[in-house]
């Protein structure tokens, strides 16, 4: 007689099979692509208790589990100040999943809360500080983020129409405020539509960011609120009835840049012209 699967395994094998092609595989393939696993690599995985954050979390637990290359994740989640009721979904979820996580506490909804002006982006700075010290401590070498395919794109066009520069997310990067360690993000080939139909299939519920900024954008009459990012995600969706290729064609342009066509870019924190080597490119073709 057949033993029945418990909601982990029928989890799990969903991403085996049906989100094998989808989801596993793309999550493989950037894995590899950008070499962001390397052989004995401690990963603090970090969970912030949202959908991506917890996939990925199960994603490199199961690779734990068949990889060739032998590294060791921790299951690390961040209490920036969350209620009740939402720790504990966190904890619920975790279970659920079975990924064993380590807990610990900071105050960055406080402190955020106090401010208007730009309170995502110190939300995430604040964040990071905390996960590098704590991953650290933990004897890691690398944090693992849950940003997806879709954050990249979305990414840099709000760096294009907002920040009047041509700026991307890129796969991996070293720290540059605490030694020895870099971030990586295994969801980058991962659409969030995927994401949020592994969810659905499999009657998951987890967290949106629980702060009062975001519970401002949703209960807003358009749900976007002064929310940039979900500006951009909304015009996105718009264009891609037209043209279903947007997302794809984002991506890949990151992944292309033609600095010859460029009147100027900046590397290295230092701004270049296209005037400093134009004479010596004048009998290039047209």
């Amino acid at each position: 007689m057949r033993r029945e699967l418990t909601q982990c395994e029928l989890i799990e094998r969903s991403i085996n099979k049906k989100y094998r092609k989808s989801i596993w595989n793309n999550f493989i393939t950037a894995v590899k692509q950008y070499e962001l696993i390397n052989s004995g690599d401690k990963i603090a995985v970090c969970i912030s208790g949202g959908k991506d954050s917890m996939l990925m979390a199960k994603l490199i637990q199961m690779l734990s589990r068949y990889s060739e290359v032998p590294f060791e994740a921790v299951y690390l989640v961040m209490d920036p100040g969350y209620n009740k009721e939402n720790r504990l979904q966190i904890e619920k979820n975790a279970r659920l999943l079975e990924i064993p996580i380590t807990i610990f506490e900071s105050d960055i909804f406080s402190v955020t809360e106090k401010t208007d002006r730009y309170p995502c982006y110190l939300c995430a700075k604040m964040r990071r500080g905390h996960l590098y010290s704590k991953a650290k401590e933990l004897g890691c070498n690398k944090i693992a983020l849950g940003h997806h395919f879709s954050d990249v794109i979305e990414t840099t066009v709000m760096a294009m129409f907002y920040g009047a520069q041509l700026q991307a997310m890129i796969p991996k990067l070293h720290s540059t405020n605490f030694e020895g360690m870099e971030l990586i993000r295994p969801l980058y080939c991962v659409h969030e539509n995927d994401i949020i139909s592994w969810k659905n299939y499999n009657g998951l519920s987890f967290l949106q960011c629980a702060c009062r900024f975001t519970e401002n954008s949703a209960n807003s009459p358009d749900g976007i609120g002064d929310s940039k990012r979900q500006e951009v995600k909304q015009l996105i969706k718009t264009l891609k009835k037209d043209n279903p290729n947007i997302e794809k064609n984002i991506f890949n342009s990151i992944h292309c840049v033609h600095l010859d066509t460029f009147p100027g870019y900046k590397t290295g924190g230092v701004r270049y012209s296209f005037l400093e080597n134009y004479n010596d490119r004048k009998n290039e073709k047209e």
